[in-house]
């Protein structure tokens, strides 16, 4: 199993080394940032499976390095605070954390609330990964694949897909995807139904195997009879 990253970025550099030689030990592989500059810096270059961030940083604060990344990522943050910190668990969720621990702080608690958000991440995608027959769609990250290689869709096609095989076996009629992909703002001609039912056939479904035409109704994704 390949070994998680880690990303520590505390400019403490005894809690530093004691956080690196520790989580080496439990046989993670681990980064060091001594601040927040930094910390950016290699959570850009890197593809981490966390990030323990000190709130206390030089060059760019805590606060400002957790909400910077979570405008681009998802990684699980969590934040290291010292005991006289006045920041309710509130305000460090408010910023993206995911969770906090005070210093002083016993290793275990901190390697097991890591092993928690590992868990509850790997829950999570699981749950958010749809498929039908040959056709899987994440979630997570909005990718399609079609026999595990990925399909680029419009934001519409995707939305219809969607729509599609949360209902799969069931028949929708026109005004139903039009509601639920267009809104129910939407008074455009109800034929820009057809040209995305195409669109997707051609990137998924050519011989129209699945997504069927329920002649007088509208459309539905099954299996062949």
């Amino acid at each position: 199993m390949q070994k998680k990253y880690i990303l520590i970025i505390e400019d403490d550099p005894k809690i530093r080394r004691y956080l690196e030689l520790e989580l080496v030990h439990e046989g993670y592989k681990v980064d060091l940032a001594e601040d927040g500059k930094k910390g950016l810096e290699l959570f850009r270059e890197n593809n981490y499976s966390l990030i323990l961030l000190d709130l206390m940083l030089p060059q760019t604060s805590g606060e400002d390095v957790c909400k910077s990344i979570r405008t681009e990522s998802n990684i699980p943050i969590i934040i290291l605070t010292a005991k006289d910190e006045i920041f309710s668990k509130i305000t460090l969720l408010d910023l993206g954390a995911d969770d906090y621990i005070t210093k002083p702080f016993v290793i275990d608690e901190l390697l097991a609330r890591m092993r928690v958000i590992f868990r509850n991440k790997q829950a999570f995608v699981d749950k958010k990964i749809i498929k039908f027959e040959n056709i899987s769609l994440n979630l997570n990250t909005k990718e399609v694949l079609l026999d595990s290689i990925p399909v680029i869709l419009t934001k519409t096609e995707y939305n219809l897909l969607h729509y599609l095989m949360v209902n799969k076996n069931l028949v929708l009629t026109r005004e139903n995807i039009l509601e639920n992909v267009w809104g129910y703002d939407y008074f455009g001609d109800g034929k820009i139904i057809d040209m995305y039912i195409k669109s997707l056939r051609k990137k998924l479904d050519p011989d129209s195997k699945y997504i069927k035409t329920i002649r007088g109704f509208g459309y539905s994704l099954k299996k062949e009879d």
